[in-house]
């Protein structure tokens, strides 16, 4: 087993990784809209904190090579599915015509009071 680590996205801020590699699949922890830059959610809402997760995941896929195209698992946290519809959009623009398996969930909260979270799993090219 292998951690991985991209200074691109949010630090873990607890005793976890960003992302573990083993056998040839990376396992990413979930990314909210955190700026690495400045450690504060993304202004803007839900939309600016969707795009900056999309951003986070893109930087922790880029540690072993791999890209959303290698995605073949996400799981997706929302505090309200009224969001669904702009979640869609964002996550089909990173995704292009890749089509991985997706679970989209609402939750009664996300750490830092993020409004989205989303976890990946890839296969490493």
């Amino acid at each position: 087993m292998k951690y991985h680590h991209s200074d691109d996205a949010p630090g873990a801020i607890g005793p976890y990784s960003q992302a573990v590699e083993i056998d040839g699949w990376l396992y990413t922890s979930g990314q909210v809209g955190l700026d690495p830059a400045t450690g504060k959610l993304a202004e803007g809402g839900f939309e600016a904190q969707a795009r900056r997760v999309l951003t986070n995941l893109s930087a922790v896929l880029a540690t072993v090579g791999c890209a959303f195209s290698d995605v073949v698992k996400a799981t997706v946290y929302v505090t309200d599915l009224a969001d669904f519809a702009t979640l869609n959009k964002l996550y089909g623009e990173a995704m292009d015509d890749h089509r991985p398996a997706r679970s989209t969930v609402q939750v009664g909260a996300l750490p830092a009071g993020a409004l989205v979270e989303i976890d990946l799993v890839a296969r490493i090219p």
